[in-house]
């Protein structure tokens, strides 16, 4: 893969003609996640401006402070045939965009971008309408390219590499922030370019499904949620969860494991093209509520991924939208017993022409330690 696969030249001009469908002027993009699907410049989030502005029809073009000019430039969006627009320090570069961008009624704000940002051009285009540039995006965003699957298959194996690490490192009588550091190093080490979360939850700790880490120490025969991923240098991220034990698991604990493993198997089943994002949500929670946890199992069973870790579609009851060859996501249901321990199965899946492919391979199981 390379940056003009992840990043091809032809996504910008997709990128117009859905915001002209949508009925807007134009989109404003600032650094962030969505500046990157549509051009490839991972820019500085900064008090200076930097925003790729794309008119439904007319040319687009690219404010840049001056000093960051040759980081634009060098980035994959020089292949877009952009005009770099650079702004010095005594210019206001919000009048410029908007001077040239001309009348709008109706723009979209990158979904990211900073409070500061919006006022500011609320100001300089007085009578435009600002909505979401994610109305526009998340139709191109949902549906992965073969180049982005494989992206996301190489994330998936690298944090795969990880979590085969993770017994090196857990042991009675460590803390998980000792553990978090270590698994940190590793996510590095396998590849990643940045270290997005490390969730070491210990015991009771694991009842609460964001958990950070702590300075709590992990005590033998207590099971241990371990949630890690990360981003690489192509932008696209990794996301998985497995569970531990340090030493021989309780007993009630060994069977509502059971009991998330054939969820989880259930609802990564129920993935096919046209089946509802809410249809897979209720395979695993089926499974869970009727073995009794019902009321234990408190998220969502998924969430999409790309450049973001978190971003649609969203598996969840109430999303009636239907499943698509590329859609990537997550299948992470959860029991948790407030006081006592708890435990999540994640994968990523994409959603292919047969069914769903998952993108984690590293043991499901619960790993004695």
């Amino acid at each position: 893969m390379t940056s003009s696969d992840l990043y091809p030249v032809s996504r910008l001009a997709a990128v117009q003609e859905a915001t002209a469908k949508a009925g807007l002027d134009a989109l404003l993009l600032t650094p962030g996640p969505d500046l990157r699907y549509v051009s490839g410049y991972d820019a500085k989030p900064l008090e200076r401006l930097t925003c790729l502005v794309v008119p439904a029809a007319a040319e687009p073009y690219m404010m840049v402070p001056r000093l960051e000019l040759p980081a634009a430039e060098a980035s994959p969006a020089s292949r877009l045939g952009l005009d770099f627009v650079a702004w010095d320090e005594t210019d206001d570069p919000y009048r410029i965009a908007a001077d040239r961008l001309g009348p709008a009624s109706r723009v979209g704000l990158a979904d990211r971008m900073w409070a500061m940002a919006s006022l500011r051009f609320r100001d300089v285009l007085p009578d435009a309408e600002q909505v979401l540039a994610g109305t526009v995006l998340r139709e191109l965003r949902m549906r992965k390219s073969p180049a982005e699957v494989a992206a996301l298959r190489e994330a998936g194996a690298a944090i795969d590499a990880v979590h085969r690490r993770v017994p090196e490192f857990l042991r009675a009588g460590r803390t998980e922030r000792e553990v978090a550091r270590d698994i940190a190093e590793a996510i590095l080490a396998a590849g990643h370019a940045t270290v997005d979360f490390v969730i070491v939850a210990s015991g009771p700790n694991g009842a609460s499904p964001h958990h950070d880490v702590s300075d709590r120490v992990i005590q033998a025969g207590e099971p241990v949620v371990v949630d890690i991923g990360g981003q690489l240098h192509n932008g696209y991220c990794s996301d998985s969860t497995r569970n531990y034990c340090v030493g021989e698991p309780p007993a009630d604990y060994a069977a509502s494991f059971e009991v998330l493993r054939r969820a989880q198997d259930a609802a990564c089943a129920a993935v096919r093209p046209g089946v509802s994002c809410e249809s897979i949500d209720a395979a695993a929670r089926e499974v869970i509520a009727e073995a009794g946890y019902g009321e234990l199992f408190i998220h969502r069973t998924g969430h999409g991924i790309g450049i973001e870790t978190h971003e649609e579609p969203y598996i969840v009851a109430g999303n009636d939208e239907a499943m698509e060859p590329g859609f990537a996501f997550s299948v992470e249901p959860g029991i948790y017993l407030p006081g006592s321990h708890g435990a999540r199965i994640e994968d990523i899946l994409v959603c292919t022409e047969t069914g769903g492919e998952r993108l984690n391979d590293s043991p499901r199981d619960l790993v004695i330690v």
